[in-house]
Formats: C-alpha cells, structure tokens, sequence
C-alpha cells in the first residue's frame, strides 16, 4: 500500500545542514528497504495558484488554497505492507527531518 506523508512546517526551505544529512541518510534507507516511491520539497505556499473551473469561466487565483501558519513544507510518497509498519517507518522520518508529519493511505 502507498502512503502520502506530508511535512508540516511554519517556514519555508528551512532545514538546518544537519537536518539536510539526516533527511538524505533516512531517504537513502527507504530506497535500500524498497519502501522509497518519491519525495521532494515545496515552494512556499505564496508561490501558490489555485484554480477553479467548476464554473462557466475558470477563476484563476494567486497564493495559497488555505491561509494558515503552517503549511505543508514537503512531501514523501512511501510503499510500505501495512500502516503499523508506514507509522515505524515515518517516526523515523519525522525525527531526521525533525518536523511533524502526516501519514495518509492513498485510496485504493
């Protein structure tokens, strides 16, 4: 099963070198456990263009889908047998990045 882990932050492009090192050993052990799908940073939520064309004429707009003071900073897409072992998994990618996450199944 896949699994969608969001990284909940307050900033943006905010790891520390230390952090950066632990977020590439903890990479490194999901490709070499086969758990590794995809992964990667975001842009600030203010980069953000949303976009509604549920209507007659698309409505285009700038900056974020949701105002908030802490957005999702980043992501890993992981594959992993169970939740129990996607939870093991993600405590550990929650300490190397050293930011809260969020671990959610994909719909099958």
């Amino acid at each position: 099963m896949q699994y969608f882990v969001s990284v909940i932050d307050d900033r943006t492009s905010s790891g520390t070198p230390e952090e950066m090192v632990a977020i590439d050993a903890f990479n490194d052990r999901l490709r070499s456990g086969g758990h590794w799908v995809f992964a990667a940073g975001l842009a600030a939520p203010e980069s953000a263009t949303v976009i509604d064309a549920r209507g007659e004429e698309p409505i285009v707009t700038d900056g974020p889908f949701v105002e908030s003071k802490e957005h999702i900073a980043g992501f890993w897409i992981i594959d992993a047998p169970d939740l129990d072992v996607a939870l093991a998994l993600m405590t550990d990618g929650s300490k190397a990045c050293n930011r809260r996450v969020e671990v959610r199944p994909f719909l099958v």
